[in-house]
């Protein structure tokens, strides 16, 4: 390894946020700084490091290699950097310490929290973000909603809701030759976009999956960009960069605001969902009682529930 000056943590805290959003205004928004300040501090880390971590568009940036795979290394070390700071307050009367994946605090809660705020004005919600299983009770987290398949020993689990599968992409896109997507087969004339935490969990659908469902024989489905999150893939589906695979919860609001839309209305089933996990023994069980409970109206309501369960295409 090479040796370094001091890393610019100013521009690494300004990429990130760049990369997460895949914008440079809403960076700028989430740091309270201006989109040239973003912008000049991320072409001050592209020139510490000696290369380009955005391919910058007319309208638009999306990541080269080398900036998705710092991306999720500072989405991580950042979540540590946090965690130890919370360590290291005391906890406060009337705080409810919440940590979810950063996908479903940004598409799913974040949308729907004022309300919680707005029943129950006493309780302080702090929303953690991580996408590794956390040791509630010992991490200082009260209730932990994750994304898998509902084994975690040693703690109350509950389903929150299911997360069927379907492909989504921004108003107008069309097939490679400038047609309407009319049918399922006329995605085999797409872009295909990747969600890369999709990789290596069995019964989780991804492209090749859903061509095998939907009988489209000679299509490559390792073609297009691979996203380290979900998070990212849906948000390049936003931006006309291709289709992604959708996760219903976590893509009803940008179908609702029209941001996305449903190509095909052919859907897979998934056998990851989304579960609560609490710990055995808490010392704010009112105020998790009260979250848990208001959660769980919230996802009956949620249209990924109202899928029907006809077959996969």
């Amino acid at each position: 390894m090479k040796p370094r000056h001091a890393p610019p943590l100013n521009a690494l805290r300004a990429f990130e946020a760049a990369a997460r959003s895949l914008s440079f205004q809403k960076a700028a928004t989430q740091l309270f700084v201006t989109p040239a300040a973003v912008s000049h501090q991320v072409k001050r880390l592209e020139a510490y490091l000696g290369t380009e971590l955005f391919e910058r568009g007319h309208r638009a940036v999306t990541l080269t290699a080398q900036g998705a795979t710092l991306a999720a290394s500072l989405a991580e070390i950042f979540r540590m950097l946090d965690l130890a700071l919370d360590r290291a307050a005391p906890a406060e009367p009337g705080h409810l310490r919440v940590s979810t994946l950063e996908s479903f605090a940004a598409k799913w809660l974040a949308p729907r929290l004022h309300r919680f705020h707005e029943a129950h004005p006493d309780i302080h919600v702090r929303v953690l973000t991580t996408d590794q299983l956390v040791d509630v009770g010992q991490e200082q987290v009260d209730v932990a909603i994750r994304y898998g398949l509902g084994t975690y020993p040693g703690v109350q689990v509950e389903k929150l809701m299911d997360a069927p599968v379907f492909p989504v992409c921004a108003p107008g896109t069309s097939r490679k030759d400038g047609k309407p997507i009319a049918s399922p087969a006329d995605l085999a004339h797409v872009a295909f976009i990747h969600d890369q935490s999709a990789e290596g969990r069995p019964g989780v659908p991804d492209w090749a999956a859903w061509l095998q469902a939907a009988a489209l024989q000679g299509v490559s489905a390792d073609a297009g960009p691979v996203f380290p999150s979900i998070y990212l893939a849906q948000e390049a589906a936003i931006h006309g960069h291709g289709v992604a695979l959708g996760l219903a919860p976590l893509v009803e609001d940008d179908l609702h605001r029209g941001r996305l839309v449903r190509p095909v209305e052919n859907h897979l089933p998934n056998a990851y969902a989304f579960w609560i996990i609490r710990p055995s023994k808490g010392q704010r069980q009112a105020a998790t009682d009260a979250f848990c409970s208001w959660i769980h109206a919230e996802a009956s309501t949620s249209p990924a529930l109202s899928l029907d369960a006809r077959d996969p295409p």
